[in-house]
């Protein structure tokens, strides 16, 4: 069989779909990718054949190179012989349908939402915009895979998909993280220069106003007086790196939050905490939480879709249904107080896990893919 990935931009197919189209090339298929490459496609899918090519899709959706990609990926689709056309992020996956003629005899169609830009909570301007064109382009997609449990039942309900599957995320590799004795501990704190009392917070996320770094910023600015030697560390880069850098010099807490950047370490840096939290708007089902999980590591998290399909509170973490810094900084400090819970909330999350293994997600798509490919 002939399969067309098409994402808006390359870096998604790096970061999650590598497994999964290397599962059907192991399978005998044909994989193309269709994207905008604003990195380099994995060498690996290039070395076995795959072919990418590449699109002006842009992330905004009245951009002019949307429409020329429309055109692009038309012309692809329908000379290219692809017996399916599996898509992922809003933009391409919009071009992509109707790129493929309102489902055009013999090319299937599978669409992965990693979360709809509505949900409950989310801005007007997203329902109006983003829910009629999806609920319209529903009924030319022959299965639409939902990652929690928001989105499904409100696809169950609302859309007209030819089926609908709730698949628990991209997979987790978890032979990439390990919970570390605490001898491998202090010596990786030694190796970061890392206080080996210091209890650390860690949150791996964009720095923008989706991820709501500021929250916890206000959080440490509580929890310090409770806890002299906490610290956080926030992973990632984006556009609020300057305003969040002047709120922690505005509380003077450049002793207990570090903004990291961009880390190709985050496993290493998971190992050297002792908890995990975010303070994310919105979600789909956020990897950063399943790799905080896979490491053994209790959770503070906003209630928002993804984090609370993920957290189940007062069992492996604690989920927050406000923005109140104070709420936040009580959960931390019960667990920083409570060596019995944080074992407790370790050994329910290593147990969980395992259900969004790499491993498991890939057999819930081999399953969807045989369902259509026969």
């Amino acid at each position: 069989m002939k399969i067309l990935y098409v994402s808006t931009t390359s870096a998604t197919i790096n970061s999650f779909l590598v497994p999964h189209i290397e599962m059907l090339l192991d399978s005998g298929h044909q994989v193309d990718m269709a994207c905008n490459v604003s990195k380099p496609i994995n060498p690996t899918l290039l070395e076995r054949g795959c072919r990418a090519f590449p699109m002006s899709f842009q992330r905004s959706p009245l951009k002019k190179n949307n429409f020329v990609a429309y055109r692009n990926l038309k012309k692809l689709i329908e000379g290219g012989g692809y017996d399916l056309v599996h898509t992922h992020t809003p933009i391409a996956s919009t071009l992509a349908r109707l790129a493929n003629g309102r489902g055009r005899e013999g090319v299937k169609v599978i669409y992965t939402a990693h979360g709809f830009h509505f949900f409950e909570g989310a801005p007007l301007k997203n329902w109006l915009t983003y829910y009629p064109i999806e609920n319209w382009l529903s009924r030319y997609t022959d299965v639409l895979v939902t990652m929690n449990k928001e989105d499904y039942e409100r696809a169950q309900k609302k859309f007209r998909s030819k089926k609908i599957r709730l698949v628990n995320g991209v997979g987790v590799d978890l032979s990439k993280f390990a919970v570390p004795t605490e001898i491998e501990k202090n010596r990786l704190r030694q190796e970061y220069g890392i206080d080996p009392e210091a209890f650390i917070l860690v949150y791996a996320a964009e720095l923008t106003n989706r991820k709501h770094q500021d929250l916890l910023i206000a959080a440490m600015d509580k929890l310090v007086r409770d806890i002299p030697n906490s610290k956080l560390l926030l992973i990632g880069k984006g556009p609020n790196q300057e305003q969040y850098q002047s709120l922690i010099n505005k509380l003077q807490l450049n002793d207990h939050i570090e903004l990291m950047g961009f880390r190709g370490d985050v496993d290493k840096l998971m190992m050297i905490a002792d908890i995990a939290v975010s303070s994310s708007r919105q979600e789909g089902l956020p990897v950063n939480v399943m790799e905080a999980m896979a490491t053994g590591l209790p959770l503070v998290v906003s209630a928002c879709r993804g984090n609370s399909d993920l957290v189940k509170d007062g069992i492996n973490g604690f989920v927050i249904s406000d923005d109140i810094p104070e709420h936040y900084a009580e959960k931390i400090l019960r667990i920083y107080s409570d060596r019995e819970l944080r074992a407790e909330m370790k050994n329910a999350n290593l147990a969980d896990i395992q259900k969004y293994s790499t491993e498991n997600v890939l057999k819930d798509m081999d399953g969807i893919y045989k369902e259509l490919l026969v």
